[in-house]
């Protein structure tokens, strides 16, 4: 049997074979996926988003109608139905982060990506604030993990993350740390920016990702607040130069 990730990353070839095998003819459309899914062993959102994110389905167009869609965009549409609302339910972490691990060197999903991402991470921020599930959260952060060092995600989607100071999930990720220690934005320009809160930026200074003539510069601005000053006077202390 082919696995999620054998699935997600067959040839053109490979996948065609592997679904001529099954004969669902006799199965109406919405349960053809469902009826392959099962023969394989995988669930039908698993089915559907590992040949959905596969680069080689698009020039396939004998696969939707296989698995009871009309075409290729509504297979897509399928797709991010799953990946957007699913919480590690139907679609485990494994499956998706073996989809990151696919989409990260393909251009034209990496171009739809960040959008689903906004809403799948909606999705998860949402379930958590209504559970404090510890299993999800968990989850949630390997996977935040995984976008950042993977690359999945370019500036505009870090820059809208940054953008919600006043979100506890940042700093349950401590994302900003993530953001610099994965070297999508300079450690100096995110230093220096008043949207950073004073306890991430103490988080950065824990990890000696700050150098201490920022600091001392940083210190110089008159108009930052007495939380953060008090930080950095207090890092300075505790580490002085000998």
């Amino acid at each position: 049997m082919a696995s999620f990730k054998e699935i997600l990353n067959s040839n053109e070839e490979e996948l065609l074979q592997l679904l001529y095998k099954f004969n669902v003819s006799t199965e109406s459309s919405e349960d053809k996926a469902e009826a392959i899914g099962m023969k394989l062993k995988l669930r039908e959102a698993q089915l559907i988003c590992a040949i959905g994110f596969n680069e080689s389905t698009r020039n396939l167009p004998e696969i939707p109608p296989i698995l009871g869609f009309d075409n290729y965009d509504a297979l897509l549409n399928a797709r991010n139905e799953f990946f957007t609302t699913d919480i590690y339910k139907l679609v485990s972490l494994d499956n998706i982060l073996s989809i990151y691990s696919v989409v990260k060197n393909d251009v034209a999903n990496k171009q739809i990506i960040e959008y689903l991402l906004s809403n799948r991470l909606k999705s998860i921020e949402k379930r958590i604030d209504e559970t404090v599930n510890s299993l999800i959260i968990d989850k949630y952060k390997e996977e935040m993990r995984a976008i950042y060092s993977d690359g999945v995600v370019g500036i505009d989607f870090v820059e809208n993350r940054l953008e919600l100071s006043d979100s506890g999930f940042r700093a349950l990720l401590n994302e900003v740390t993530l953001i610099v220690e994965n070297k999508i934005i300079p450690v100096g320009e995110l230093f220096f920016r008043d949207s950073i809160l004073p306890q991430e930026k103490r988080k950065l200074l824990h990890k000696g990702l700050i150098p201490r003539p920022l600091i001392e510069t940083r210190l110089e601005d008159p108009n930052i607040s007495d939380v953060e000053k008090k930080i950095l006077y207090d890092y300075m202390k505790l580490n002085r130069e000998s």
